[in-house]
């Protein structure tokens, strides 16, 4: 049975569209009106690369036996869905008609799928040990979250790594590292059933008989996309230096053995909220990816190109370790050196103060 899947965000957003459109599920991706009008035109392509294949496929939606559409965020009739797929970077949920759109979507109590590096807080509110710790100041705006019951709202593991060419349309997403979306279940069986279905029709797909990469994986446990955190803060938020921005690949491999002790320390973290080391995904095997990971992280990247906020998983680890009475100097000496390169891009009166 085709689903109808609701996405915010058609950049990152349109992978996991792509791969439900693959199973023949139908996608719908919330974006700009330019975007849109392109998506709606054009349809989308996604540049991935087969197992043992030296160059990357292009898939286009329109070739597809799901169907795609586009919409801005004020056109979008809630009832028509089955689940939401949250794609956007955190800070753009703070946008007017974005907001509005949460709201309806919270009120319509549909379950909300996130794959956003930054957790929702009604997701954190679901772990014991952070239901009632003060984490808002992570948060661009809170307050987007507030309507949202915790059993509605999980995490998945936004691990494949993914980015716009910019030479390209921005209907065009190129994959570098395809590994899978690890997704924890909802509070409520009945929509489990559905992030069920779209696991195993996602792992059918074959594309001229070949396995395609980037498959929905569905966990038990609350804890398996918190895995994330400590590669985002041992690679992603060190590529924000106090210059220019540097490769994942430099961050982590720049000084190992340091990279490592934050690593650890993160894991130690999520075990402390009852995460088991089965969860977690050893640092040896991060420090291999990390290799092919030429470019600096989306946040280095955002960043450098003045953008006033982005997503702060730096500051939330930081804020969680504080409370936990666990601090790390190296943790916060990353937070500071992003904050410091934020309140520069205000301070200078860049893309912040428009």
């Amino acid at each position: 049975m085709a689903r109808n899947i609701l996405i915010l965000g058609a950049s990152y957003g349109s992978l996991l569209g792509t791969k439900l459109l693959m199973a023949g599920h139908n996608v719908t991706l919330v974006c700009r009106a330019k975007t849109a009008e392109l998506i709606n035109r054009d349809g989308t392509e996604v540049r991935i690369k087969l197992r043992d294949e030296a160059v990357h496929r292009a898939i286009f939606s329109r070739d597809l036996p799901g169907k795609l559409d586009a919409v801005t965020p004020q056109n979008v009739d809630v009832s028509r869905y089955d689940m939401v797929g949250l794609a956007m970077q955190e800070p753009q949920y703070t946008n007017h008609t974005v907001r509005m759109l949460m709201v309806k979507i919270a009120a319509a109590k549909l379950p909300c799928l996130s794959i956003m590096n930054m957790p929702p807080l009604p997701y954190l509110k679901r772990i014991p040990a952070l239901a009632d710790m003060d984490l808002e100041e992570a948060y661009t705006n809170a307050q987007v979250w507030e309507r949202f019951e915790p059993g509605l709202v999980t995490l998945c593991s936004p691990d494949p790594q993914a980015f716009r060419p910019p030479e390209e349309a921005a209907n065009v997403l190129h994959v570098g590292l395809p590994t899978n979306f690890k997704a924890s279940v909802f509070a409520d069986d009945k929509h489990n059933k559905v992030l069920r279905e779209l696991e195993s029709d996602i792992d059918a797909v074959t594309l001229d008989g070949k396995d395609v990469p980037v498959k929905l994986k569905v966990f038990d446990s609350l804890f398996v996309p918190l895995a994330k955190w400590s590669m985002l803060l041992t690679g992603n938020y060190r590529c924000i230096t106090p210059h220019e921005p540097q490769s994942i690949r430099d961050a982590v491999h720049g000084d190992l053995k340091r990279s490592q002790t934050i690593y650890d320390h993160v894991d130690a973290i999520a075990r402390r909220l009852g995460a088991d080391p089965a969860d977690q995904v050893p640092f040896a095997k991060y420090a291999k990816a990390a290799e092919s990971l030429l470019k600096p992280s989306s946040a280095a990247r955002a960043v450098a190109s003045g953008a006033p906020f982005i997503e702060r998983v730096d500051l939330l680890v930081k804020l969680i370790s504080h409370q936990l009475g666990v601090p790390n100097a190296e943790i916060d000496r990353t937070v500071e050196t992003v904050d410091q390169k934020l309140n520069e891009k205000i301070v200078q009166g860049g893309s912040g103060a428009q």
